[in-house]
């Protein structure tokens, strides 16, 4: 009775470390799958940041090109201030000095080209 009392422990042991393998071998594989969907994720982030950058330089761009009327490649404060300013007019529909919600919110981009 004894060596079969000992071959169970032996043959529950063996279970017990194989069933301990297969736990921990598929542990790893979650953490692998969750590493690798967590970069997946990481790299969409990345992109669309990268989307967003490269649009928000197009806009500058463009912005650029409407307030530099001298053409030199930059906005001095003096361009930066005359659009400003004629952007504060245009948006001031009531001419009341003052812009209140109304007046930014129903206001539409307009592209003008200034002296040019």
């Amino acid at each position: 009775m004894m060596t079969n009392l000992g071959t169970f422990r032996t043959v529950q042991s063996k279970a017990l470390l194989a069933a301990l393998s297969v736990a921990g071998i598929l542990g790893a594989a979650l953490a692998v799958s969750s590493v690798v969907a967590a970069q997946d994720s990481t790299q969409q982030v990345d992109a669309q940041r990268a989307k967003k950058l490269a649009k928000g330089e197009q806009e500058a761009k463009k912005m650029l090109l409407l307030m530099d009327t001298d053409k030199s490649g930059k906005v001095s404060k003096q361009e930066f201030m005359s659009f400003m300013e004629a952007e504060f007019e245009r948006l001031d529909i009531n001419k009341d000095g003052e812009l209140d919600v109304k007046e930014l919110t129903e206001s539409r981009v307009q592209v003008r080209t200034r002296g040019r």
